[in-house]
């Protein structure tokens, strides 16, 4: 099978890439940002997903299949990139595959998309509306990146689309969403609350992206790890103290101390936990993970 990979140079997006040429399969990777050490079998393109570029690598190359990890977080672009990025590129890669013929497309998104509140369900499935916006304005564009993939399935239904909703990501390459939280020398939390973080490890994450593609999954899946953890605990392991600031307080602290910087709303997220069940995506791929919180804990622990 051709698998055209957007974002590849991603850590997750490279250790995908990695398994399915190990696995015989043919490789194409499209981003923004270079990929200089890529394997010899795996073919990248440096490109903006909304340009013409892009488009090309999509009409020259025809690939049967369209991993799109190419979305950004408030990390790694301002609000309005972020959106062009996000939305438009999502779009594009859609309307490229339908119009070049790609027969299947998986989009990774995020389980953080469901949003934190105190009156959410402890275990969210699939059938829970994505209402992270409401709470954390900065995930609004992957919210709508999100809902366009999944309206992918009615707009181009000849299309195997499916949305993988993947917990925290940690691993040694310490990168991600996460990561960069526990980066600073103390984790920052909010006095009070202790809540639990779902999280998996970075290998796991990869198998699981691969078996969704060999498995030709249609429609919403949430894709989990090991069981969620405390964030007390999680920083414990992983050698870092926590720092409970009271409420008011805690924005205003943030990117300041060695603390890292988090956009508003970003406090609902560490009030109250967003844990998904992945039961249904276990179901259909016989998905495990190999890594127990413990291990994944272990192998994110920072140096020092």
């Amino acid at each position: 099978m051709k698998v055209l990979i957007t974002g590849i140079s991603g850590a997750l997006a490279r250790k995908v890439a990695v398994r399915l040429a190990t696995a015989g399969h043919t490789v194409l990777g499209l981003d923004r940002r270079p990929w200089p050490d890529a394997p010899d079998n795996i073919e990248v393109f440096e490109a903006d997903l909304r340009k013409r570029p892009a488009e090309d690598v999509f009409r020259l190359h025809r690939p049967d299949a369209v991993i799109h990890m190419g979305t950004v977080t408030h990390l790694s672009a301002a609000t309005e990139e972020r959106y062009r990025i996000n939305l438009h590129g999502t779009r594009a890669v859609f309307e490229h595959g339908n119009q070049y013929g790609v027969g299947q497309t998986l989009f990774i998104g995020r389980h953080t998309v469901y949003g934190a509140a105190p009156d959410a369900p402890l275990y969210h499935s699939e059938s829970d509306p994505p209402l992270g916006a409401s709470t954390y304005p900065a995930l609004s564009d992957l919210v709508a990146a999100d809902l366009f993939a999944g309206s992918a399935l009615w707009q181009w239904p000849e299309m195997c689309t499916s949305v993988l909703r993947i917990v925290y990501v940690l691993g040694p390459s310490q990168r991600g969403t996460l990561a960069s939280y526990l980066s600073g020398p103390f984790v920052p939390t909010v006095l009070g609350f202790d809540p639990l973080f779902h999280f998996m490890h970075e290998e796991d994450a990869a198998h699981a992206i691969v078996l969704a593609l060999e498995a030709r999954l249609r429609g919403v899946y949430n894709v989990a790890g090991p069981q969620p953890v405390p964030i007390s605990v999680l920083a414990r392991v992983i050698g870092k103290r926590t720092l409970p600031l009271p409420e008011p307080l805690f924005h205003r602290a943030l990117g300041k101390f060695g603390l890292p910087w988090l956009p508003r709303g970003a406090e609902s997220h560490v009030k109250y936990p967003v844990v998904i069940d992945g039961s249904r995506f276990e179901a259909e791929t016989g998905f495990a993970p190999e890594w127990s919180e413990k291990a994944t804990m272990e192998s994110f622990r920072w140096p020092g």
